[in-house]
């Protein structure tokens, strides 16, 4: 699934395959809790997280893995010493596998991001 049509965010993860949907559901929850004041929408096919209208955080089931997209670069450039053992891309975090996500990295890039606006790419 690259792109979902689902109208909310309870139906992408009613899609997802079922191996990665409590990983998906636990960086749901995750979002929920570390961006107090975000409205949680789908955006281009995917989960994301708004602060004023502008997605800051998003996450997605790709074909060959599970994407974390950290849309600020303020956030990436406080955190490449710990993002450089990563699979990177311009914006985006890949988990080949669920049981890969480092889930306390994301929690401290939502810290991050919700403490206070910035620059989105």
């Amino acid at each position: 699934m690259v792109q979902s049509a689902a109208e909310d965010v309870s139906g992408y993860l009613a899609e997802v395959p079922e191996e990665r949907r409590p990983a998906l559901t636990r960086l749901r929850a995750l979002c929920r809790a570390e961006l107090p004041g975000f409205g949680e929408v789908m955006a281009y096919g995917m989960p994301a997280y708004l602060r004023d209208g502008t997605a800051e955080f998003a996450f997605a089931s790709q074909k060959q893995y599970i994407s974390v997209y950290v849309m600020r670069t303020d956030v990436r450039d406080a955190f490449a010493e710990r993002l450089a053992g990563h699979d990177m891309g311009k914006g985006c975090l890949r988990f080949r596998r669920p049981d890969q996500i480092d889930f306390a990295l994301v929690r401290d890039l939502l810290k991050a991001t919700a403490a206070a606006p910035g620059q989105v790419c």
